[in-house]
Parts: structure tokens; sequence; C-alpha cells
């Protein structure tokens, strides 16, 4: 399948924002992973999107990377909100927020907890691997089912090194398939082991509420080298997100985020 004249898409800073952990780097420019039950490797040819995809149709794959809502837009009302937020827009100019499956957040930010971004993957991977269905023409398999880590076994995923987070994916698992699919803040709060930040990145990555502001160490550092908080003021940034940034927040903290981690560690 092939996008044509897409804008406001950078692969790199879509996929290393911290917001995915099955895509990897496949060689000039491009990307491979899997979405849903579904593999691909995705490349950028000038400003055409080009998705080798082992199924879903063209609709499935514009909604996954948010084809239709215009980020040049919401660049520019950040940055007329807040001047300062200028050069993280056009730093990490191509992110887009991916519309990912809800469980497959809720595991996957579980598993941030405490985490560095390659040992996520492998402990996302071996779960793929043990639990995950085949995806046909890829040696991938897919993210486990809910009904899949809920008959797991805590020795298994301690086998995988997920230490004290494997009991809390499988009491997320028995709570997702008994309650459904959490439609709040609230709802992520009464899963064991879920905070205050990981209920803000799932609800930002897997519920779509662009007002959340998950604020983390590298969200904690920017805001005190940009606004003077406190680093242990994470609830006076939170309120400053919403009156400052208002429903963009989520797309505010994205730049940002990008922003201070990826200049930080070159």
């Amino acid at each position: 399948m092939v996008f044509k004249n897409v804008k406001d898409l950078d692969l790199t800073h879509t996929f290393e924002c911290g917001q995915c952990f099955r895509w990897v780097p496949d060689g000039d420019g491009a990307y491979a992973g899997a979405a849903g039950s579904f593999a691909a490797r995705v490349s950028l040819t000038g400003s055409d999107l080009v998705v080798d995809a082992t199924g879903g149709d063209e609709a499935f794959w514009r909604h996954y990377f948010d084809l239709d809502t215009d980020y040049g837009a919401i660049k520019e009302k950040l940055a007329g909100s807040e001047p300062l937020i200028k050069p993280a827009t056009e730093y990490g100019q191509g992110i887009r927020i991916l519309n990912q499956d809800p469980f497959e957040m809720i595991v996957s930010f579980i598993i941030s907890q405490n985490n560095n971004i390659p040992r996520i993957r492998k402990n996302i991977e071996s779960l793929c691997g043990k639990y995950g269905d085949p995806i046909d023409g890829s040696e991938k398999r897919a993210f486990p089912s809910p009904e899949a880590l809920a008959a797991a076994d805590e020795k298994d995923l301690a086998a995988m090194k997920l230490g004290y987070r494997g009991p809390y994916i499988i009491a997320a698992a028995k709570k997702y398939m008994e309650c459904g699919c959490p439609e709040c803040r609230e709802e992520l709060l009464s899963y064991y082991g879920i905070g205050p930040k990981v209920a803000n990145c799932i609800m930002l990555f897997g519920l779509r509420d662009t007002a959340a502001f998950p604020v983390d160490t590298w969200v904690k550092q920017i805001m005190n080298d940009m606004y003077g908080f406190e680093m242990n003021d994470a609830k006076g940034m939170q309120t400053f997100a919403k009156e400052k940034f208002g429903d963009l927040a989520g797309y505010a903290q994205q730049y940002l985020f990008y922003y201070y981690r990826d200049r930080k560690q070159k």
C-alpha cells in the first residue's frame, strides 16, 4: 500500500518517541514491526508512506498512522499558545501518535515501569513469542490476547525477567476480561500495579485521550529546566499542561519528551 503526499511524518520520530515498542529499524530508514494481527515493513519514499504488510486494508493502516489528523495545525496551535514549545515541535516535527490497541498498551506500559527501551522491547517480544498467535507470512507473532495472558504462569513470566511485573500482567489480563476495556483514568488506576504516570501513558497511547500528559523523569527534567518546576511537583506540571495546552497536552508531551530525551542521548 502507498499513501501519497503524507505530511508531518518521520518514521524515526514516530517510532522512537516512547509510544510504541514493537517497531525496529530495518535499513534505509525503514522500520519493521507489528500492529494488531499484522506484521509490516514501512518506509517513506519522499512524502509517500509505503506499507508492505501481511494484512490489514488501507483503512486499518490509515487509522493506525493517524493520517487523517492535521498535525501541522496542531503544531501551529501549540506554538501559538506557548512559544517555548516551538523548538520542540520543530525538532520532532514528524511525530504522529499511533492508534494502538488498548490492551497492548496496558501491558506494555506496565512492563515499562523502571525499565529501559531495549529491555522493554525484549520483554514484549518474549511475551509475544510464547503467548501470541502466529502471523501468517511473518516470523513475528501478534501481541497476546487477554485470555492468553490471564492463563499465563508466573514462573514463565519470571523466566522472561519480568520480575515483579509478572503478577501485574496476569492481574491486568484477568481484569480486562472481567470488566472490558477501561474508559477513564480512574478505571486504569484500579488496576493492580498501575500508577498515575502509567495510567496517563495508557490514556494517551491506548485510549486516545490527547489531554493526558504523562510525567516521567524526562518530562520532569524539561519542566524543571523550561518552567522552573520542582522535580517532585508532578501535580503542578499536570495542572500547568492542562491550563496551557488543554486537549493538545498529549501532543505537547510527545514533542517535549522527544526533544529533550533525544538530544540528551546524542
